[in-house]
């Protein structure tokens, strides 16, 4: 499979911010999200091709029992799924990163999903249309968010993003408002701070979390972290 990097590091977001943890990242989206912070698996994607059984040995020399499968897009790779059930028998705790717009029957303790809402649109590029065209997919939310524990991290750039996820959790009121995670739009500590008390505000009044982007604020926007 095309692999852009494989490093051990501390999850960043979510539920598991600050645990010691293995990535394992592919390249290759669907998606061209204007903000994204792995433009090396998207925008200009970039890797390696590696084989199942080096990913596994990579893996065994990690300390970390916690891995995620992330990208890009993870679950457009077909081998994302012989993968995980091979990290799994190991015993390892799979987190797999998402955008919710493709199914595949992996193993995974924990889906982390992160909607592509409007305000994710690169626009005046040619790939507003596609972009638009893809990134809601209610089908695979409903499949992941039933069939595997979850969390769903948006990313929120302004204020008025945060009417666009109430609109968003309403199209699906089996999500749990505990599982919500915001985050500040942002690649370096100074932006992410800014959005921090408006954020904490917002989510403190609909029951919802709000996760650190803890790498950034450790390593910068860097690759390998």
């Amino acid at each position: 499979m095309w692999i852009s990097e494989v490093f051990e590091s501390v999850q960043g977001e979510g539920r598991y911010a600050g645990v010691p943890t293995g990535f394992i990242r592919t390249s290759g989206c669907n998606l061209r999200c204007w903000f994204c912070d792995t433009p090396d698996t998207s925008w200009h994607p970039e890797g390696a091709e590696r084989s199942l059984e080096s990913l596994l040995e990579e893996a065994a020399s990690w300390q970390a029992q916690h891995v995620v499968l992330t990208g890009g897009e993870p679950l457009l790779t077909p081998e994302i799924v012989p993968l995980s059930q091979r990290l799994r028998e190991r015993g390892a705790i799979i987190t797999v990163e998402t955008a919710g717009t493709v199914f595949r029957e992996v193993a995974a303790d924990l889906m982390s999903i992160s909607p592509k809402r409007a305000n994710s649109t690169p626009h005046d590029t040619p790939w507003e249309q596609r972009h638009d065209a893809r990134r809601h997919r209610p089908d695979v939310i409903r499949k992941l968010t039933t069939e595997y524990d979850y969390q769903l991290k948006f990313v929120i750039d302004s204020p008025l993003d945060l009417d666009d996820v109430s609109a968003y959790l309403e199209e699906f009121p089996h999500l749990q408002p505990e599982k919500v995670y915001l985050m500040p739009q942002g690649t370096d500590v100074g932006t992410l701070r800014a959005k921090m008390d408006w954020l904490q505000a917002a989510a403190r009044e609909q029951g919802w979390q709000v996760s650190p982007r803890l790498h950034i604020e450790l390593f910068g926007n860097t690759r390998g972290t």
